[in-house]
């Protein structure tokens, strides 16, 4: 018993790390798994039931790759097109366990909101 709560501890702490700030809702970024190749694989989320809080309260890269936190388009902005100059691009900038901020040519790294996907 006493083992399962060591073992507990960190993981409680590791969820209340990769929460969104609170204060911020739209949220300006989000969370995305990037592989070894620079490919994105989809982030498993826990986020509200509502089409009013845009927020992700918890995501994990429980499919693979590192997690890495990612700015969310402005409402007139499109992400990136999905190809080999975005994956080299993220798999470079990911580096540092963030693409906020990053560009591929001239456009800058995002994802769409989640209520917009």
């Amino acid at each position: 018993m006493r083992a399962a709560l060591i073992a507990l501890v960190p993981t409680l702490f590791t969820g209340l790390a990769s929460a969104q700030p609170i204060g911020e809702n739209p949220p300006s970024w989000t969370i995305q798994c990037i592989e070894v190749s620079g490919r994105s694989v989809p982030p498993v989320c826990q986020a509200p039931a509502s089409r009013l809080d845009a927020r992700e309260d918890i995501c994990n890269c429980s499919g693979g790759g590192l997690r890495v936190e990612v700015d969310i388009c402005a409402m007139d902005e499109r992400p990136p097109s999905e190809n080999r100059a975005l994956d080299v691009a993220r798999r470079e900038a990911s580096r540092d366990g963030s693409l906020r901020g990053d560009k591929v040519g001239e456009q800058r790294i995002c994802v769409p909101s989640r209520l917009d996907r």
